[in-house]
């Protein structure tokens, strides 16, 4: 069985043309399974946003390729009109903010993506539930995001980034917003999801405390990606 979940390949991302070109990303080549949480690190500005959204479909490289699970998405031009479907099918994301729709209870800001991709209601309803119940929060279900705590609302976030049952996360600094004790549990979760649902999960973070629960770390150095030893974070767990 194919363990991949992720596949790059010389992909490169410019901004920009002429004495203006600013280049982002030269050249990554990475590969990322089924089952891993991997850190992506790199100062502010260095292009980790930049590289998840291509990965995610969001943002268009300048070139290279991209394979999602076994699925050829992009060779120098995408290779579907649908990217919006991948997005919506492959694909869970989560961000710093939880961004869940305030006029919406806890199992409908759940319930809306499945139920976009056709899914039913009823169906629908039951993956929330046991989303909700694995995360320990099933009795905030008709609860609005305002009436919950921020360690809350981002578990909510996760179900929600879980409810299409995606092949890959992408979480951009999931745990900033959240004090170190939340943070731990959130990727704790995080990692615990890797292992349980096979999903490949790469996680932004600036935050070094959070290293140790990964499996690998990428790290974007002079704007190409390269594994960054993770042997000297595991020691202070």
């Amino acid at each position: 069985m194919n363990k991949q979940a992720i596949k790059v390949e010389n992909l490169v991302k410019t901004f920009g043309k002429g004495d203006s070109l600013v280049s982002v990303i030269k050249d990554a080549n990475f590969q990322i399974n089924k089952g891993e949480l991997v850190a992506l690190i790199a100062p502010s500005g260095a292009g980790k946003t930049t590289l998840l959204m291509m990965i995610g479909c969001v943002e268009e490289p300048t070139s290279g390729t991209i394979w999602l699970g076994d699925e050829k998405v992009y060779e120098n031009r995408w290779l579907t009109k649908e990217t919006r479907k991948i997005r919506r099918e492959k694909i869970g994301f989560i961000f710093q903010a939880h961004y869940l729709i305030p006029f919406l209870n806890v199992i409908e800001n759940v319930t809306l993506v499945p139920q976009t991709n056709g899914v039913s209601e009823k169906e629908a309803y039951k993956t929330a539930m046991d989303l909700l119940k694995y995360f320990e929060i099933e009795d905030k279900a008709y609860n609005m995001p305002s009436q919950l705590s921020g360690g809350q609302n981002q578990r909510v976030a996760i179900a929600r980034a879980l409810a299409n049952i995606p092949q890959i996360i992408l979480a951009d600094e999931p745990t900033a917003a959240l004090d170190s004790e939340r943070s731990v549990s959130v990727v704790k979760m995080l990692k615990k999801i890797a292992l349980d649902q096979n999903v490949a999960i790469i996680m932004v973070t600036h935050d070094e405390a959070m290293l140790p629960f990964c499996d690998r770390i990428l790290k974007i150095k002079n704007k190409q990606v390269v594994s960054e030893d993770i042997s000297k974070y595991k020691t202070v767990i």
